[in-house]
């Protein structure tokens, strides 16, 4: 059985836009034919099959693997080069600035710095979670990612990172120490003090998305005071952004979100602080060179400034870097 590939080019992803190139690679992923065998099956000459094949024969998607000779008639016989293909291809702008794509935890401060950033770089946010955001990174569909994942010994980032790059070399480097905890209506009209309250029939929850650092660190707390989460009205909800929990508050849509002590502030609304976290960045260390003007651009006052005026950021361990 031969194994998934990943594609690569615009190339590939053009030739397979048209559903004819489509068809004659699906049914060369099944089993080899020839050019007569798939112009039979599709009801097409093989001079027109020939014409669609070589076409995926040169940007690598089928190879010949046999020739057969009968009474003077060659026969040529072509398969996949894979048993399935995964699309796994990012559109970045065409611009004089390097564009880097970040996948992982939604963070205020990771938008501030895009910002910063952005007369000379495109940062271009995907707000996925943090697990999610490890993954896109392994796939190579990123080339940083955010994370603030505490494991069961109580270090964060660390042995997440170890567990999805076992054999690449990565720099982790943290972005600062986070306050997060229950972002509630302003003044606090329904009394919410902590995460037992959000069992209440009177009050509804914004539940983030499954995979991310925030969800995680709640569905364990949850699990060490016995709460199952059908207990909590609006817990099969989530949503990607701290930013998005804290405006469904904001609009009333919700009585109270685990999140960010700076996304609570921009929208006007109580909070009652739970915990501190470590965001860390990652990267693999061929990303190094690329991330240089980000990496630099951290260990700025003004910036480390413009995060503390966010509130609810620590930025004395900024830009360190943490052995792996």
């Amino acid at each position: 059985m031969l194994p998934i590939q990943p594609l690569h080019s615009f190339e590939q992803l053009k030739l397979l836009a048209d559903p004819r190139r489509l068809d004659i690679l699906r049914r060369l992923m099944a089993a080899p034919a020839s050019l007569t065998q798939l112009g039979q099956a599709l009801g097409e000459h093989p001079a027109w099959v020939r014409h669609h094949l070589k076409q995926l024969e040169a940007v690598g998607l089928v190879e010949l693997v046999e020739t057969h000779i009968e009474s003077g008639v060659v026969e040529k016989f072509y398969r996949a080069k894979a048993g399935g293909f995964l699309l796994q291809e990012i559109i970045l702008p065409r611009s004089g600035r390097p564009a880097i794509v970040f996948a992982g935890s939604h963070d205020l401060a990771m938008e501030l710095l895009a910002g910063q950033l952005a007369p000379h770089i495109d940062l271009l946010l995907m707000p996925v979670g943090s697990l999610d955001g490890l993954m896109t990174l392994r796939q190579n569909l990123c080339q940083l990612s955010g994370c603030h994942l505490l494991d069961a010994g109580g270090e964060y980032n660390l042995p997440f990172v170890r567990h999805f790059f076992p054999d690449r070399p990565m720099q982790v480097i943290t972005l600062g120490h986070r306050l997060q905890g229950l972002m509630t209506a302003s003044g606090n009209p329904k009394d919410i003090r902590g995460l037992a309250d959000l069992t209440r029939s009177d009050v509804t929850f914004a539940n983030r998305n499954p995979g991310s650092g925030t969800r995680l660190w709640l569905d364990q707390q949850l699990h060490a005071l016995s709460i199952p989460g059908a207990a909590i009205r609006g817990y099969a909800t989530s949503y990607r952004t701290h930013t998005e929990c804290a405006s469904l508050v904001e609009r009333g849509q919700a009585d109270a979100a685990l999140g960010l002590l700076s996304a609570a502030h921009q929208h006007g609304l109580g909070f009652i602080p739970l915990f501190h976290e470590r965001y860390d960045l990652a990267f693999p260390q061929e990303q190094a060179e690329l991330l240089t003007p980000l990496l630099d651009r951290l260990q700025t006052s003004a910036f480390r400034q413009s995060v503390e005026a966010l509130t609810g950021y620590e930025m004395a361990h900024t830009g360190e870097q943490i052995p792996l």
